[in-house]
């Protein structure tokens, strides 16, 4: 019975290493809800949320939480600190658009549908592009073009992870009730998950452009990244091939 239990405890066991990764999960998360305080700086903590999922994926689960979060900040806080900004910029005034457009009312009204699609397209895409610049280092610019090419990829994960990133925020002010509960849940692990949940979705795509796993840790990175020197050309010729 003894040798049942520990068995059952111990870190290489179905349980074990389950617990090992929800601990990763709601470390991160509360890291990345500090981090988030300051509400220009969601867009740094999102992508390092993202560098640590992808991290114990890649590992097994064998990560130290704390200094991988650290690491994908630094290497990308520039970049997802501007790509946030701007997001929440482009958002604003699609909202105030769509508000006039009610307002006027009339023809003038249906350009309120074009502003939808617009927004509809930039969350999407930020969407995707938090977590390729969580695994890719790049410009900008090109981050936001292979963005855009892994949602062509695969659309239907692009609809998973919308959904899964935007419902649970529906549910949660749907039932005022239950909104402290809903409250404690996001700040212990929600928006772990649901990283975890995309870093899951999205490795299999990124997987033939990172570093191989075998190699890792022969040559320290740039900056912690994980990925090829190469990745932008080979990510290229794939959009070539696709007709992109």
């Amino acid at each position: 019975m003894n040798q049942m239990v520990q068995g059952f405890l111990d870190n290489d066991s179905f349980f074990g290493r389950f617990m090992t990764k929800l601990g990763i999960i709601i470390a991160a998360n509360i890291m990345f809800m500090l981090l988030s305080i300051p509400f220009l700086t969601i867009g740094a903590g999102l992508s390092a949320l993202y560098y640590v999922m992808f991290r114990t994926l890649r590992s097994d689960g064998g990560v130290n939480p704390f200094k991988e979060f650290w690491a994908g900040l630094k290497m990308n806080f520039k970049q997802a600190t501007i790509s946030w900004i701007l997001f929440v910029l482009l958002i604003a005034f699609l909202l105030v658009d769509i508000r006039i457009c009610n307002a006027a009312g009339g023809t003038l009204g249906y350009l309120k549908i074009g502003a939808y699609a617009i927004g509809a397209v930039a969350v999407i895409l930020y969407l995707y592009l938090i977590p390729v610049m969580a695994a890719f280092q790049d410009s900008l610019p090109h981050l936001i073009r292979n963005a855009a090419y892994f949602i062509g990829k695969k659309p239907w994960k692009a609809l998973v992870i919308l959904f899964f990133d935007i419902f649970p925020f529906v549910l949660t002010f749907s039932d005022l009730q239950m909104l402290p509960l809903y409250a404690f849940l996001w700040v212990l692990c929600g928006f772990g998950l649901q990283a975890m949940l995309g870093a899951t979705l999205l490795l299999p795509e990124f997987e033939p452009y990172l570093t191989p796993k075998e190699e890792e840790g022969k040559e320290e990175p740039p900056e912690g990244s994980t990925a090829r020197t190469q990745t932008q050309e080979e990510i290229l010729e794939d959009m070539q091939k696709l007709g992109m």
